[in-house]
């Protein structure tokens, strides 16, 4: 391999790492911003090769729509204080299935007898998933 062609698969390879990390710490920017609001059974899924749509859902609940409000406005708030904006909102008004898009990750804020009722869960049973667990080692 020339000198040429292996500086454009290492620019191409630090790109791809660059974007992993980048969909991994919204991933976790998400998750916890929805914890410090005691969003219940916080769900990460991992679409990648499942979906055209997204490569990551967080999935979380609430006991009422004002709570709903409070994790979906402090999902926005901290993403917006690193400079990461929803491409796009959903259900906000309503407060009983609240959906922020940051393209590659998808935030979905329910009520809980809505969470029941949708089962994202089962819907992409074929998708890894994992709890999120706050990390208490900081």
């Amino acid at each position: 391999m020339n000198w040429k062609k292996k500086q454009s698969l290492l620019k191409r390879q630090a790109i791809i790492k660059e974007d992993v990390l980048w969909k991994l710490k919204t991933l976790h920017k998400i998750a916890a911003a929805a914890n410090d609001k005691k969003a219940k059974d916080i769900l990460l899924l991992n679409m990648e090769g499942l979906s055209p749509v997204t490569d990551f859902y967080v999935i979380c609940s609430a006991g009422n729509s004002t709570l709903v409000k409070a994790i979906a406005d402090n999902i926005e708030d901290k993403l917006a204080e690193a400079g990461v904006h929803p491409t796009h909102k959903e259900g906000y008004a309503d407060a009983r299935w609240v959906l922020l898009d940051y393209g590659d990750v998808v935030a979905h804020v329910f009520l809980e007898e809505e969470r029941d009722f949708y089962n994202l869960e089962q819907l992409w049973a074929d998708a890894p998933s994992e709890s999120f667990v706050e990390n208490t080692d900081d």
